[in-house]
């Protein structure tokens, strides 16, 4: 074994020929040891000006720079002044240990509707389908629309859709083309009170107005025409 002592004597390395190639020592006892391989070991680190190199796994070193490896940090490796709650989020409490808090989410964002209540300010616009050409069979689609403009370029039935919620309400609003006389027929799961049906205006360019409410899957009523709007 040989050794090599720092004029101060606080640092001996020793080549054991064993295990370890280097092994750093202190007057407190063996500090850190380097292999043949590269693995270094030590008990504490300090320096400035350069960075250790040959690090891999969770921490890497290159290019005189050390770093922790993406994805790598979790929970078990902060310093958080208290234990986790499900929801909850983290805040900077500089009196505290580490200067991590866990606490419960306490902000709201006024951009957006609580979910339950809020108030709505402004002009509520709902989603309407306006269809310049319509003529056979013609299918609303009320996951899209809320309320529906169609000009009649043809004798129409309104086939039974699938995407009506209930709940849902609005209008339908049908205008006659420059011909006129355009009906329009109703699949089965539109109703009409006393099972009348639709009958519009026959003039040509008439506008009429025809309120809806899905009331259960499959059932769509539908009001009494307002007709022969000008």
């Amino acid at each position: 074994m040989s050794t090599l002592k720092s004029s101060s004597t606080d640092l001996t390395l020793n080549a054991d020929g064993v295990g370890n190639d280097i092994i750093f020592q202190s007057n407190a006892g063996q500090v850190g040891s380097l292999t043949a391989e590269g693995v270094l070991t030590a008990t504490s680190y300090a320096g400035s000006g350069a960075a250790l190199t040959g690090l891999a796994g969770e921490v890497t070193g290159s290019a005189g720079a050390n770093a922790i490896a993406d994805n790598v940090v979790d929970e078990a490796n902060l310093k958080v002044s208290n234990n986790p709650t499900n929801g909850y989020v983290l805040t900077a409490q500089s009196g505290n240990t580490g200067g991590l808090t866990w606490a419960a989410d306490s902000t709201t964002d006024s951009t957006k509707l609580p979910l339950a209540g809020g108030t709505l300010s402004g002009a509520v616009m709902t989603s309407t389908d306006t269809d310049t050409s319509n003529t056979g069979s013609v299918t609303l689609n009320f996951s899209t629309n809320q309320n529906f403009v169609l000009t009649l370029t043809g004798n129409v039935t309104l086939a039974n859709p699938s995407t009506e919620a209930i709940g849902q309400s609005g209008f339908i609003a049908f205008i006659q083309d420059g011909t006129g006389s355009r009906t329009v027929a109703l699949g089965t799961d539109y109703e009409t009170p006393a099972a009348a049906g639709l009958t519009l205006t026959s003039t040509a360019s008439a506008t009429d107005l025809v309120p809806y409410l899905v009331v259960a899957s499959n059932r769509i009523l539908l009001g009494a025409p307002q007709l022969a709007f000008a």
